[in-house]
């Protein structure tokens, strides 16, 4: 799966350079279509990050079946980070990893969710929106925690959101998986709309609270990490 835009010395080195990215990728973002409907996607990719000592992480991407959300492909890349933890500029310490994990793949799925955030985000950039933009594919994210937004308490039931917001605007929706556990958190990147989104993460969230494409992409990462422990 080729990733335009993502050679080595593309990647921003500094803070500033980092924060001017965002910008540009903000203003790449496809924020006006519904996207692909849950019925129309065949496969979905998940990407999941997992950090080692001394500045070492392993990045994997699982592309599932959307129906039987049995995996497909997987692909797993170890690598380094030199970007300092900066809030708001996660990204860019898992970037590299993540795209060489995707560039790994031999198909390309038809949308890609990861573990972090899109327009739920100060700049409105989050990982998924640089997924998005950089590999032309749906993209959106589903966190576990929140971030730098309100939002109330949705109903009990499964299925049941409420929205997320940041200065009043709406930038995605706290959305209830499994009745009576806490809700994931769900904002789109580039290419899919927030219903089609939520529509989705429903459809792969049948027995857990996260997402089958987070949960697997994960075990991967761990299982790498723990292979490769001295």
């Amino acid at each position: 799966m080729r990733i335009r835009g993502a050679s080595p010395g593309e990647w921003p080195a500094t803070e500033a350079e980092a924060i001017a990215a965002q910008e540009r990728l903000r203003e790449a973002a496809d924020l006006t279509g519904p996207g692909p409907a849950p019925d129309e996607v065949r496969t979905v990719a998940g990407v999941d990050v997992a950090y080692a000592d001394g500045g070492g992480l392993v990045a994997a991407a699982v592309v599932l079946d959307a129906a039987t959300l049995t995996v497909v492909e997987e692909s797993v890349h170890a690598g380094h980070t030199d970007f300092p933890y900066v809030p708001g500029l996660l990204a860019f310490r898992e970037l590299p990893s993540v795209v060489a994990a995707l560039e790994g793949l031999t198909r390309r799925p038809d949308v890609l969710v990861c573990d972090g955030y899109g327009i739920a985000h100060p700049r409105r950039a989050g990982l998924a929106v640089h997924l998005g933009v950089l590999t032309g594919v749906p993209c959106y994210g589903v966190a576990k925690t929140p971030f730098l937004f309100t939002y109330e308490q949705p109903g009990h039931e499964r299925g049941s959101w409420s929205p997320l917001t940041i200065d009043g605007e709406q930038v995605g929706r706290a959305l209830r998986t499994r009745t009576g556990v806490k809700p994931v958190f769900v904002s789109v990147g580039s290419g899919i709309g927030i219903d089609h989104a939520t529509a989705l993460t429903l459809r792969l969230t049948p027995a857990y609270r996260q997402p089958e494409t987070t949960r697997r992409a994960d075990h991967l990462c761990r299982t790498r990490l723990a292979s490769s422990a001295p």
